[in-house]
């Protein structure tokens, strides 16, 4: 990231919540999120079908239910968390700083409002998705709707985008010592639970068209697929983060959380593997989901309420969550760096 510019804001994207526990809001907010043509990738009127007549329906009680059991009183523990990170980072960065959310409050539009009733002779804006990996259905979607954003409302100011970081160094550097206390328990493994993503996204994001899930070691090959290969990413992020930390690989586990539908997904499952560990001699058990950096339903319900069940009812002896980085120190004092190296060209706005 360039010096200090009085003119230049930052946006921290998340992926967002809904505004209450209650089911109405779940039906609005799980309608947007399964509506977006990037996480469900069907044409319109068979997405229409499935998400209002037969997803919805009988996912938003359920998914209140769960989202009842972690709510703070503050609010969604997501929002409050990237709150809470916009808070710290406004003592490191002197930038003015708003967040966003994919889905939800605030929304992007009021993100760049915010900046602008802030900083109204802005003339840039870092767009940062707080995602270290790209995906079609996180990464891609958040800056296409920022960049959509931008055109219909005809901003005047510039946008850049942050790009994954997935194996910068200050990331890999934070994540480790957000797991590092941890390991000081005895535990048979860590496993790093990644959320998942039906097979054919990989391919429609591969720009050769010919790479991903090709072979079995199409991620450890190189190719330029690699630049929006979530695959690959997400093993990249494993293998540093395993390495600075010094664990024996026989001592780590990775898997894929979160799946919908009866479409192949990546493999393994998370669900399963919780299942599968304590037949194969795995006791106790830590686990660790890199791709979200603030906790939310994903973590503190799928994994700590629903996962250690799972795993407790396999015979496992005990089980812990390692918590997102969240605002850990050392994610604070990370994200100024990947600022100052992971921008990309600036967008010039053609009104």
């Amino acid at each position: 990231m360039a010096d200090f510019n009085a003119n230049q804001g930052i946006l921290l994207m998340n992926l967002g919540s809904p505004d209450s526990t209650s089911v109405r809001d779940l039906r609005k907010y799980l309608h947007q999120f399964l509506m977006d043509k990037r996480v469900m990738d069907y044409p319109y009127l068979v997405r229409k079908i499935l998400v209002d007549g037969l997803i919805v329906p009988f996912r938003a009680p359920k998914s209140a239910a769960a989202y009842q059991t972690i709510w703070w009183q503050e609010g969604s523990p997501l929002v409050v968390l990237t709150r809470q990170l916009r808070e710290a980072l406004a003592r490191l960065i002197p930038q003015p700083m708003a967040i966003a959310m994919r889905y939800g409050h605030p929304s992007t539009e009021g993100g760049f409002e915010a900046l602008l009733a802030e900083a109204p002779s802005l003339e840039e804006v870092i767009l940062f998705p707080l995602y270290p990996h790209y995906a079609m259905s996180s990464y891609e979607t958040a800056v296409e709707l920022a960049r959509e954003v931008w055109k219909r409302k005809k901003y005047r100011f510039r946008i850049r985008t942050v790009a994954p970081f997935f194996d910068h160094p200050s990331y890999i550097h934070a994540l480790s010592d957000s797991i590092r206390p941890f390991l000081d328990q005895d535990f048979d493994q860590l496993l790093f639970s990644y959320h998942g993503l039906p097979e054919r996204h990989l391919r429609k994001t591969d720009p050769t068209q010919a790479h991903c899930l090709a072979s079995p070691d199409c991620c450890q090959s190189p190719s330029p697929a690699h630049a929006r290969c979530y695959r690959h990413q997400v093993i990249t992020t494993t293998r540093l983060v395993t390495e600075k930390l010094g664990i024996p690989k026989e001592k780590t586990g990775l898997s894929f959380q979160s799946r919908l539908g009866r479409d192949p997904w990546l493999e393994p499952s998370t669900v399963r593997r919780l299942a599968e560990l304590p037949a194969e001699g795995v006791k106790r058990l830590l686990v660790v989901s890199p791709a979200f950096v603030s906790d939310c339903l994903e973590t503190l319900e799928e994994i700590a309420e629903e996962g250690k069940h799972t795993f407790m009812a396999a015979g496992g002896n005990s089980f812990q969550l390692i918590p997102c980085m969240n605002t850990h120190p050392s994610w604070i004092r990370a994200i100024p760096e990947i600022l100052r190296t992971q921008v990309g060209e600036a967008e010039i706005p053609a009104h």
